[in-house]
């Protein structure tokens, strides 16, 4: 059993982990969606590329509203309310893009069309009336809890992580030591499997893990982070160390938002993908 040495952690709200930024900004749709737009005689090409990324954006706001009242199923009135609100006022922010070409159209001329990956952010303010009474509700957006086996922590004690969601997802753990440095807890190379069921309460170590996480120097504040997804999380570059991981990726929380979104299955086009980001504020000491 290899021991990762880790520091004392200090958490507040009855051992639910503290998150460092609102929990409901941390809640977002993915989508995959396209775009297109012609020249025609008013635009250069670099205008008709602006603006078929506009309308891919647009598409993507239109599309999560569209996949929140249909996927969701919602059936509390006043949770819908603030679900529609706070995605009416979103913004779209482009992960990747995926494809891009230009074509002729027959009737149009010069044309451009575009295929983005966008990550569709609800306004704060209305998610955070959402969120209340409504942690454990299926038909919410996906949301994560994570605490701990107590609320303080010695040097030498083991800490136990406990992360639990309201539907099923697929996640990755992070911990972000003081100095910076980044390991991936969750998948790791003898617990490969990152995908949990909803309402249930996993342990981290646990299972197939053959680590400990072991209070030790230096102290100060770090983070314990979990991206999470309805759809596969993008997958980090990763080095070995030992019986976790070293993450090589400088911004974790991009590459994890390249969820592999999967088709509906009614073929009616592309699905949607439900992100959680949450990150834990730890404090240790001597």
């Amino acid at each position: 059993m290899e021991v990762v040495r880790m520091k004392k952690i200090f958490l507040a709200l009855l051992l639910v982990i503290c998150i460092s930024s609102p929990l409901y900004a941390a809640q977002s749709t993915i989508v995959d969606v396209d775009g297109k737009a012609c020249m025609g005689d008013d635009k250069s090409r670099k205008q008709t590329e602006q603006a078929a990324m506009a309308d891919a954006k647009r598409r993507a706001a239109e599309f999560t509203l569209t996949y929140l009242k249909s996927e969701t199923q919602v059936k509390h009135f006043e949770l819908e309310k603030d679900l529609l609100s706070a995605y009416s006022n979103a913004q779209v922010k482009i992960i990747q893009q995926l494809e891009s070409s230009w074509y002729k159209d027959p009737s149009a001329g010069d044309c451009y069309k575009t295929k983005l990956k966008a990550e569709v952010i609800p306004d704060e303010k209305a998610m955070k009336s959402a969120a209340k009474d409504n942690a454990d509700d299926l038909n919410a957006p996906l949301r994560v809890s994570l605490w701990t086996d107590k609320g303080e922590y010695k040097k030498g004690d083991k800490i136990k992580v406990y992360l639990k969601g309201n539907k099923p997802f697929y996640a990755s753990v992070l911990y972000k030591d003081v100095k910076g440095a980044v390991l991936q807890l969750l998948p790791n190379p003898y617990r490969a499997d990152n995908y949990f069921n909803g309402g249930v309460v996993y342990e981290l170590p646990s299972g197939n893990d053959r680590y400990e996480l072991e209070i030790s120097p230096p102290f100060g504040e770090e983070n314990i982070v979990v991206y999470a997804s309805t759809s596969p999380v993008g997958e980090l570059d990763l080095a070995a160390a030992g019986s976790v991981y070293q993450v090589k990726t400088k911004d974790a929380g991009e590459k994890t938002r390249a969820v592999n979104i999967k088709a509906k299955t009614d073929g009616k086009g592309a699905g949607a993908a439900e992100f959680y980001e949450g990150k834990a504020a730890v404090k240790t000491r001597n």
